[in-house]
């Protein structure tokens, strides 16, 4: 072998061994690096970890959070006979009804919506129902005399000023709050509730007169089974012998499914925060390997005088990069995978979460990989400039400034980097198009970006000459050889943007709810409305509410079973259509179309019309379930498949929180059905005293009707919409603080030249009050420019997620403008002569020697 080919083949140990002697004066020069991608690998790891973990809690508990090994769900009517005996001869069976109804006081001065649960003596099948006090449930459900025992959450209790033992009213039953609901096992499957739960005896809810003909009731029927291990066979056994029974089958292994779909949403969402958090970091790892290999000029300049090819050169320092690269994702892998047992303190009254520390290694090594992929994709490029530096570097520092592009092996590095990492992110997200969406934004912005610097330094190439020396040595700053100019925009600009975004989002979501939304919605919703009671309920309302618009349409359930004779269940459904096929909908019927709805395509059917069943879908969700005119939807209602032919499209003003369906069909449809009606009534100009005044009247009339005032309800979203925002500012404060490592290590990557301008400005005569001036109002011409930017981008980001995603209007609020050039000021100015100070106090000799 020749003595050349011995060299290339022992070149990686010699770089190896190189790095590791380079590396023994400690990490100086790479905190920033270890930061940046500590931070970003941190917030992705926990992200998917906590949302890992509260999948596998579900998953282990699923028999105790479904209280059976297998559920079936019927609306608005109870199994039949040949059903029940099906479900008797599978094992133990639990059944329980569930409503929404209005608890009163006896007396009829206070009353609330509750969530109405009626229990059998088999309840639960799994899990233990907590109470306070701590009695069998049988007995605290006991009937006593003409009065029913029930347990009630805390909150039913504060809402109506009552204790334990006092009675209220359910419909035409008296009921006694015994105790009060610590735990119920099932809530979580029984999904997202309004009110509070109050927790009755079947013969309790029978005596109360609630379910009649056509009231809104869910009828589930719990089963424990000898052999667990058969859940699938049984599922499939009863969709085969019941093919039209309508019923909702949910099996142990997926007790919670709206609650799996919307951590997996959210926890994506976080994921794309955390993702842009670290790409941001990413520009800060490129500045940071910049400023170190800037450092290392005259140890490059010595390997190669004494006769190290360029390439062992790169070998070196990319050795050194990938270690402190695993040094920071190691950081924020342990960090990562501390974040779902710090969570599961603030989160176990409300989501199954493990209370023991675990690991979820696919989460930490997905985690890992982006790091990776990052820190590689930002340090080749600098390490592909710093291979070029000359062996004259080793006399004249100030002789070399490394310009233009790298060889192509590290563009076609960075570039595979950069590729792998979009994919990754691509092939790991629940919604691809949002990932692809998010993707090409980011890379727009990084454009945008570019030319926004480009923008400033040609304008500050281009401004008139000013008289102040300090104003004028700050605009030659910005567009001279090797500004700041483009790493302190490309920092702070897409932090900046993101927290922009999010709170234009949260900003217009809240005005939404709590102004115009609230302003236009109806008063009151009135379910369960039945046809004997529809002429009386009409008048009470003209007495109580005369300025009041009353509108009322029959209503019925139903579920969608099929298209075009298509099971639903094997279609492969956008994430935004999969909502209208989960569970059963409100469905209606009509003759004319509906005030708060436009035809997009299609046409209406006659006020007479006696042909087939046809139906109107709303267009958008159409779009999202691949459907057209002529299609036919199979819709199982009271245990009846009924196919209908889609007539027409049709908008529909979700936002207006009216009353709106997916599917209005025609008349002669449900010709003959039971069913009960559902009504609001909209008066702007009511207060709250004659809203209470309505409610109380109602309420005490018409115990069957469930009433629903929709400034509550939108007070509960209120609510929990600022407990997600909570979580979506501390993922943007996450991108921020990446903003501002980068930022500092822009600054830190400037400095060899920031102290060789003081020093010749300082031996020029120049003062340091001079310096800080100029250094003041460079940073604060960056930072304002940077937040003009950050406003416009986040305003068009928030515009189209509020007004094209979520059809809400959209508006620029002008505290969030204020607030974002305040933080740009602060943190460009602050940060800025923070880490200029020291250049200000600079020897001069040692410098000049070196030019």
């Amino acid at each position: 072998m020749s003595e050349t080919g011995a060299i290339n083949r022992f070149r990686p140990f010699l770089a190896l061994r190189l790095a590791l002697r380079e590396m023994r004066g400690g990490l100086k020069g790479f905190y920033i690096f270890l930061a940046c991608i500590a931070l970003g690998t941190a917030a992705i790891a926990g992200v998917n970890s906590l949302s890992q973990s509260i999948s596998a809690t579900i998953a282990s508990q699923g028999q105790e959070l479904l209280a059976g090994d297998i559920r079936f769900e019927l609306n608005n009517r109870v199994a039949t006979a040949e059903e029940q005996a099906f479900l008797d001869s599978l094992g133990s069976v639990s059944a329980s009804s569930g409503l929404r109804s209005m608890a009163r006081l006896p007396d009829g001065s206070n009353q609330a919506l509750v969530e109405l649960k009626a229990v059998d003596g088999a309840y639960p099948l799994y899990g233990t129902l907590e109470s306070e006090p701590a009695r069998p449930l049988a007995e605290l459900l006991s009937k006593q005399g003409e009065v029913f025992g029930a347990i009630a959450a805390p909150l039913l209790l504060e809402r109506l000023g009552i204790s334990l033992g006092d009675e209220i009213l359910i419909g035409n039953a008296r009921v006694r709050i015994s105790a009060t609901i610590v735990r119920e096992p099932d809530a979580l499957s029984d999904g997202f509730g309004f009110a509070p739960r109050l927790m009755v005896s079947a013969d309790a809810l029978s005596a109360s007169g609630l379910v009649q003909t056509g009231s809104l009731v869910e009828h589930g029927y719990k089963v424990k089974l000898a052999d667990p291990q058969r859940v699938a066979s049984v599922r499939a056994e009863a969709e085969k012998r019941f093919p039209s029974a309508g019923w909702s089958i949910r099996t142990s292994g997926n007790a919670t499914p709206s609650l799996n779909a919307n951590i997996t949403r959210f926890s994506q969402f976080l994921t794309l925060v955390g993702l842009t958090a670290l790409i941001v970091g990413g520009v800060g790892v490129a500045n940071a390997v910049r400023a170190y290999l800037d450092g290392k000029r005259s140890v490059i300049a010595t390997f190669k005088c004494l006769g190290a090819p360029a390439s062992l050169v790169a070998m070196v320092y990319l050795a050194q990069i990938l270690m402190i690269a695993l040094i920071g994702i190691g950081i924020g892998l342990v960090f990562g995978a501390l974040i779902p047992f710090i969570a599961a303190q603030f989160l176990a009254d409300v989501l199954p979460v493990p209370t023991s520390f675990q690991l979820y290694p696919s989460a930490l090594g997905l985690a890992a990989l982006f790091g990776l992929l990052t820190a590689l994709a930002f340090a080749i490029l600098p390490l592909g400039r710093a291979r070029r530096v000359p062996p004259t570097a080793l006399f004249r520092q100030q002789g070399f400034e490394p310009t233009g592009f790298p060889a192509w092996p590290y563009l076609a590095g960075a570039l595979a980097c950069l590729a792998a990492l979009a994919g990754l992110a691509v092939w790991t997200a629940y919604d691809r198009s949002i990932s692809l969406i998010f993707l090409g934004a980011i890379a727009f912005a990084f454009i945008l970006l570019r030319g926004v610097s480009w923008l400033i330094s040609w304008l500050a190439r281009r401004s008139p000459r000013v008289n102040s020396p300090a104003l004028r040595l700050a605009i030659g700053n910005i567009h001279r050889p090797g500004a700041l100019t483009p790493s302190v925009v490309l920092s702070l600009g897409l932090g900046l943007a993101l927290l922009v975004t999010l709170a234009l989002i949260d900003g217009n979501l809240r005005r939404e709810l709590t102004g115009d939304m609230a302003e236009r919605a109806p008063n009151f919703f009135f379910v369960d409305i039945q046809g004997s009671e529809i002429e009386g309920f009409r008048s009470l309302l003209a007495q109580a509410m005369p300025e009041g618009k009353v509108v009322e349409v029959p209503m019925l359930r139903g579920r969608i079973v099929a298209f075009n004779g298509e099971d639903v269940n094997s279609r492969n459904v956008p994430p935004g259509g999969q909502w209208v096929l989960r569970g059963d909908r409100g469905i209606t019927y009509a003759k004319n179309r509906p005030e708060n709805s436009t035809l997009t395509e299609g046409t209406w059917w006659p006020e007479d019309y006696q042909g087939e069943p046809l139906v109107s879908f709303s267009a958008e969700e159409a779009r999202e379930l691949g459907l057209k005119l002529g299609d036919a939807v199979t819709v199982n209602v009271l245990g009846r498949n009924i196919t209908a032919k889609i007539a027409n499209f049709r908008n529909v003003e979700w936002e207006s929180l009216s009353i709106n369906f997916v599917m209005v069909f025609s008349p002669n449809t449900f010709a003959g059905a039971p069913h009960a009606w559902l009504a609001t009534v909209i008066d702007p100009d009511a207060t709250a005293k004659e809203e209470a005044a309505v409610l109380k009247s109602v309420t005490n009339t018409y115990p069957t009707i469930t009433s629903v005032r929709v400034k509550d309800a939108l007070d509960i979203v209120n609510t929990l919409l600022a407990q997600l925002a909570t979580a979506i500012r501390a993922a943007a404060a996450v991108a921020l603080i990446a903003s501002v490592l980068v930022l500092a290590g822009a600054l830190a990557a400037g400095n060899r030249a920031r102290i060789h301008d003081a020093v010749v400005l300082k031996t020029l005569g120049a003062t340091r009050g001079t310096l800080i001036r100029a250094f003041s109002y460079e940073y604060i011409i960056l930072g304002f420019a940077t937040a003009v930017f950050a406003l416009f981008a986040g305003g068009v980001s928030a515009w189209f997620v509020v007004s094209r995603v979520m059809t809400l209007p959209s508006d620029f609020l002008p505290d969030v403008a204020v607030a974002t050039i305040v933080i740009a000021l602060v943190m460009t100015v602050g940060i800025g002569l923070a880490g200029t100070w020291r250049i200000l106090g600079q020897k001069a000799a040692p410098v000049l020697r070196e030019l």
